[in-house]
């Protein structure tokens, strides 16, 4: 009577284990490595992001900064031609308005605090100036009744409130971006690429003192 081996499988090799070991453990090293990098990509490209949207929103409030300083001249002749004005209140807009023009923001818009607090401390110095010249215009019903102060008033209120919006923009990017260089583990990429916080305005933008143009009629 024949009879037949039993059939037995081959075990694996010690040897095949362990290199399948080791390539799962190198596997799951790459995965882990890429998972990092992408989260320092994904941080440091949000940084970047944030720091741009401050310096567009500083860009804005200066672009609306330069609006009001192109309507002044046309301001002041305004008030020369059409009121007995007070010379000391109108002299004052006007060294106020080459004050504000002989200083700049810096080149990337955040880098210098000193410099940035200057350019901002100049615009308020005019926005003041300019509040005081017009409360004095009330004084003048001939002056508010003609088509062109009513029209220079119109874009100065204008002005004033989109400077006003702006200002609150920075304030909220700064706050975001400041935000993200000092929380785990954007702090980690801030300290290794530089970044540092920004600067931010030292008064919020809704305790600003706005220029009060409001000519209606005196009764």
């Amino acid at each position: 009577m024949l009879t037949t081996r039993s059939s037995r499988r081959p075990r694996p090799s010690r040897r095949g284990a362990v290199a399948r070991g080791c390539l799962v453990a190198v596997g799951a090293l790459v995965l882990v490595v890429l998972a990092g990098g992408g989260c320092a990509v994904g941080q440091y490209n949000g940084i970047v992001s944030s720091k741009q949207n401050v310096n567009g929103r500083l860009a804005e409030i200066d672009n609306q900064y330069k609006r009001r300083f192109d309507l002044i001249p046309q301001l002041v002749d305004t008030v020369k031609g059409a009121a007995n004005y007070e010379k000391t209140t109108l002299q004052a807009v006007v060294d106020a308005r080459a004050s504000v023009g002989k200083v700049e923001l810096p080149s990337d818009m955040t880098s210098d605090p000193a410099k940035l607090k200057a350019y901002l401390d100049a615009q308020d110095q005019l926005g003041g100036a300019l509040s005081r010249l017009l409360v004095v215009a009330e004084q003048y019903p001939e002056l508010k009744a003609t088509e062109s102060f009513q029209g220079l008033q119109t874009q100065i209120e204008g002005t004033e409130n989109r400077i006003t919006t702006a200002r609150r923009d920075y304030v909220d990017a700064v706050q975001g971006y400041n935000t993200k260089i000092v929380k785990f583990p954007g702090n980690l990429i801030a300290s290794l690429f530089g970044h540092t916080e920004l600067p931010q305005f030292s008064t919020a933008p809704e305790t600003r003192e706005t220029p009060k143009i409001d000519f209606g009629d005196q009764k």
